[in-house]
């Protein structure tokens, strides 16, 4: 069995990323059987034989960067011929076949997926830190998600970059100018953001400090610091909620 390994860096967020390459497909002439599928973390197909090859699985994972998703592929395969033969055939003709195919595929993905990704509305959040270790929390004030805490943020402006869009946001919401730290984590959303495709927008948090001013609740109900152990006791908003483990992880490590 040979085996490649190929990664893309792909400026657009994990559902977009995913869905792209879903519909772009594989760069096999052979129809393909779904292995597994995971939106939007992973899939994985397998090649009917042929073209020299016995078998051939092709395996892809997403994960999320503070630049981007970072798409890591595998390609596994095993030719027809066995022994000596094989291994040459497998040197001289598939594997630069398999590299040649796959840098053209990868090439078009990356393309297409930030081209995609300018049509959707993203939301990004603020893990803001205190010296105390503790995580400044915001309650809703209204819609159908009153009452219950999340990070603060918001959606990002057409033309605007992630980082710009979440030091605005914070400026409206809480009155502070921010200082964004490292990339803290990616949410799926489900539903419909700004008129959006259903399911196509995701939530990018990243951990920041507070770099000046006074907090005020300009758009919430109420403000908190809290610490690690009382975050869970919380009433969070679905969105929010899957990110606490990596906050807990944060302020375990300031």
């Amino acid at each position: 069995m040979s085996q490649l390994r190929f990664t893309t860096l792909v400026e657009a967020p994990l559902t977009v990323a995913f869905d792209v390459a879903r519909a772009l497909g594989r760069p096999w002439p052979r129809p393909l059987r779904e292995v597994e599928s995971v939106r939007p973390w992973c899939d994985r197909y397998a090649a009917a034989p042929g073209g020299g090859l016995r078998s051939l699985v092709h395996t892809r994972h997403f994960s999320a960067t503070g630049a981007g998703t970072l798409v890591s592929e595998q390609v596994d395969w095993e030719t027809v011929v066995p022994g000596p033969l094989g291994g040459l055939l497998d040197q001289t003709l598939l594997r630069r076949r398999i590299v040649r195919s796959m840098q053209a595929h990868l090439d078009a993905f990356a393309a297409a997926a930030a081209s995609r990704a300018l049509e959707v509305t993203q939301v990004v959040g603020a893990a803001l830190v205190d010296d105390r270790g503790r995580v400044l929390v915001a309650q809703r004030g209204s819609g159908p998600l009153a009452g219950l805490w999340e990070f603060p943020g918001g959606k990002v402006e057409p033309g605007e970059s992630d980082l710009s869009a979440l030091v605005r946001e914070c400026a409206e919401e809480l009155g502070v100018q921010v200082l964004p730290q490292a990339f803290l984590g990616e949410v799926p959303l489900d539903g419909v953001v700004a008129g959006g495709a259903p399911g196509a927008s995701t939530l990018r948090v990243w951990w920041a400090r507070v770099g000046g001013g006074e907090l005020v609740a300009h758009e919430h109900t109420d403000l908190r610091w809290a610490a690690a152990e009382e975050l869970e006791d919380l009433d969070w908003i679905p969105a929010d909620r899957p990110l606490l483990p990596a906050v807990r992880d944060l302020l375990a490590r300031l």
